[in-house]
């Protein structure tokens, strides 16, 4: 009996670290995908949404960073947590972009928004990313898969990629 205990205690164990993630710090931690922030809105009006972010833009003299994906994509709801959550990422996009989660799913794929401003983007993985200037002018599309690190993301190479598309 005490076998059979220890067996499923261990068992217990096993399993329970099988469904373990790691931070932007590469602590465990146990949040699943329900767990996290669901941040992009299938019923948003996209192009009306960028259209204001652009008038903003404009004004604040920042370029635009579009993040497509969806609630569906673990990896687009870590690279959204990871960015809040590291506190040189979060200043850095705080004081020279503007950020938008752009949602790409089965209610809205937002096909027209993904032709315009990143036709190339539905041979990338998810999450990507499309940098657009204050004139809504595509600067940039980039992969997130070389900004990872083990199952995150690496500090270095997010500042990087950001600090490349600062407006100057």
């Amino acid at each position: 009996m005490r076998k059979i205990k220890l067996l499923f205690l261990g068992m217990v164990v096993f399993l329970g670290t099988q469904f373990l993630q790691t931070n932007a710090y590469g602590q465990e931690i146990s949040k699943s995908q329900e767990d996290l922030l669901k941040p992009y809105n299938p019923e948003a009006d996209a192009q009306k949404d960028i259209d204001g972010l652009l008038q903003l833009a404009k004004k604040e003299n920042k370029n635009i960073i579009i993040q497509a994906g969806g609630n569906w994509c673990v990896w687009c709801l870590r690279f959204n947590e990871y960015i809040h959550e590291t506190a040189s990422i979060d200043d850095l996009l705080k004081r020279h972009f503007l950020y938008y989660h752009l949602n790409y799913s089965k209610e809205n794929k937002n096909e027209a928004i993904f032709q315009k401003y990143a036709p190339e983007g539905n041979k990338l993985g998810y999450p990507f990313f499309i940098v657009l200037d204050r004139n809504g002018k595509t600067l940039h599309v980039q992969e997130s898969g070389s900004l990872e690190k083990g199952k995150g993301y690496d500090e270095e190479k997010v500042l990087k990629f950001f600090n490349t598309w600062v407006a100057k």
